[in-house]
Formats: structure tokens, sequence, C-alpha cells
């Protein structure tokens, strides 16, 4: 799927769980150099269906985050057939025993790949998309003393119950097929992928998106076209334990399910420290900006900026809307610069 990262041997990793993760493997890219005083580094997670390599519409030569300034640090999320994964792991935590992994676990085991591996002490941004901006949150809550600033992206800080309830129904589009057999499934199951990517996309634009026909600014002629093309997606690309694991570690989203907060997400938003801006899209259907208005609240450094959208959560996908891309610059470099 990729090519050109790093690994890093995490080893035996004990998760909040309790369960062993075994012989676990971190999959990592950087990207520029760290400069002298150790100051300019960028950690940039992967989000549901993303890698390191999808996070390169995010920045470049010219753009407020630049390899030519900043130590940018890929980051893949459990789960996503690059870092450990079901698809990639060997028995016995092969497929649907793959142990599960929360935000809390993933960005422990990145602490660990940016401190022990890379040397870095202080990170200057953490910013990404959809679960990449909920580990962007958990991030500044988990080292609230390494982290000087965030920029999460149509995501939270804590997965709503409407949006639990939106994964179930994908979730259980996939599991009704009935060669799913628990997760080790007696053929690939294909209904329930095309199944999987019909319902998803009903989610990730906005009802004004699909009526006013800017499906069409993708290439497609009809909604339908676009329906089987996401179909066909699911089926060629993505292994369906990896897609279930996922949606467990972003359903468990709360950057106060741990120790140090004990579940009080008042006080796990109150104690960031790092100056934030969070950015939702206007017409999000599961990360919606009343939501982030909510955290920003209880935050104390931290600004809403929402951008207005017919593109729903999909706005920060590629480069589909260049707008977004130049919102999201200026609000980078108001972090880094202002």
């Amino acid at each position: 799927m990729t090519a050109g990262h790093e690994t890093f041997d995490l080893g035996d990793v004990t998760l909040q769980s309790g369960d062993v993760l075994r012989d676990a493997k971190l999959a990592y890219k950087t990207y520029g150099t760290l400069n002298d005083a150790r100051d300019n580094v960028v950690v940039m997670p992967t989000y549901y269906t993303g890698t390191h390599e999808s996070n390169a519409c995010y920045f470049g030569p010219g753009r407020a985050i630049d390899p030519a300034r900043h130590f940018i640090v890929g980051v893949n999320l459990f789960g996503n057939a690059v870092s450990a994964s079901p698809s990639n792991h060997g028995a016995p935590q092969d497929g649907p025993r793959f142990p599960n992994t929360t935000f809390h676990d993933n960005v422990a085991c990145q602490h660990r790949l940016v401190t022990e591996h890379l040397g870095v002490e202080r990170i200057a941004l953490v910013t990404g998309w959809s679960m990449a901006a909920c580990q962007s949150f958990q991030w500044a809550a988990q080292f609230p003393d390494m982290v000087d600033a965030i920029l999460p992206f149509c995501g939270s800080a804590r997965t709503s119950p409407h949006n639990v309830v939106f994964l179930e129904g994908v979730k259980a589009a996939l599991c009704a097929d009935g060669d799913w057999n628990g997760g080790d499934y007696l053929a690939h199951p294909v209904r329930g992928l095309k199944a999987f990517g019909r319902v998803y996309a009903g989610w990730a634009f906005s009802q004004a998106w699909y009526r006013e026909g800017s499906f069409s600014e993708l290439g497609y002629e009809t909604y339908e076209d676009l329906l089987v093309d996401w179909e066909a997606d699911h089926v060629e690309n993505w292994a369906p334990n990896n897609l279930l694991h996922k949606i467990w570690t972003w359903q468990q989203g709360d950057i106060s399910n741990n120790e140090r907060y004990g579940g009080d997400f008042k006080a796990a938003l109150g104690a960031i420290k790092a100056r934030a801006i969070v950015m939702p899209a206007s017409t999000d259907l599961y990360f919606p900006p009343e939501d982030n208005a909510i955290e920003v609240a209880q935050m104390p450094n931290a600004q809403l900026r929402v951008f207005d959208t017919t593109w729903g959560h999909c706005v920060a996908s590629g480069n589909s809307v260049p707008a977004f891309h130049a919102f999201f610059d200026q609000a980078v470099r108001d972090l880094l610069e202002g």
C-alpha cells in the first residue's frame, strides 16, 4: 500500500485494556530536518483510511508546513495496514484476534517513537484530519508539557454518541455479509464491503453537496456513479478487520478516558496547555461544529474557526477544495508564527 517508510519496533506493548500487543511496530516517515534548536517538529498522525502518504496534501514547498523549515513526522495509526494491524500481524494476534487499541495507546507509542527513537523533546505542532484530529487532541491532553500547539480539523476530543451510532451503521453493513464469520471470513466479504461503502458515502458529504450535484466536481455524472466507485474502492483496497479495528478505536475516543483524568472530560480539556485552533467543517455530519464549540469553551488557549462549506467531512480529503487548504495554512501560520 505504501513505500519508503521506516518502522519503529516497540516490542511487546501493554495496552490500556491490559492486553499485550506482541511485537508491535509503528510505521512512520519523516520529512525535512530537525533544526539545531530542535523546536521545528510537526507531528502528523493518520486518519481512518489514510497513511503517511495521504497526509502529503497538507504540507509542501511554500506551504505553511514546509519540509524546508519543519521536521515533519508522519506516523501511522494502528490498524491502517502500515503500522501493526489485523491484516499484517502474525498468529495468534492475526485478523479478528488483533487486540483493540485506543487513541491513548496510539499516542503513547507515538511518544516513544519521537522521544526514544527520534530524540525529540518538544513538538511545535500536532495536526491532522478526522481520526488524526482526535489524536491531536489526545497528544495535547496526554503530554501537555510537550506540545506547543495543535490544529485538529474535522475531529473531536471525545467521540459523540451520534458519531458512535453512525459508525455502528457502517459496521453492521459489513458484518451482515454471510461470509463474515466473525472476521474469519469464509470468502472475501464483497457484499459487506460494498454495503459499507454505500452507507459511508451518505455521511461523508452534506445534504447540500448531493442536492447541488457537487459530485460532478469529482468526475461523477450521478451520485450512483460515486456509490459504485466507493463500493469498488472498499472491495479492492481495505482489509475488513482493519476497518473494524479502527472503528473501535474511533468509537472509544475520549481524551479523559485514562488514569490521569479518570473520565473527567472538562478537566482533560482544561489541562491542555497548547495553543489551539480547532477547525470543523460547517456541514460535517459526524464531527459537527457544535461539539467542537463545547470543547473549545473548556480549553484555556483555544479558538474555534469553522470552515463554511457544503463538502461536509470530506472537505479536507485530498486537494478537492483548494480554499480549505488556504484556510488551513493561515491557521498554521497563526499558531506557529503569530
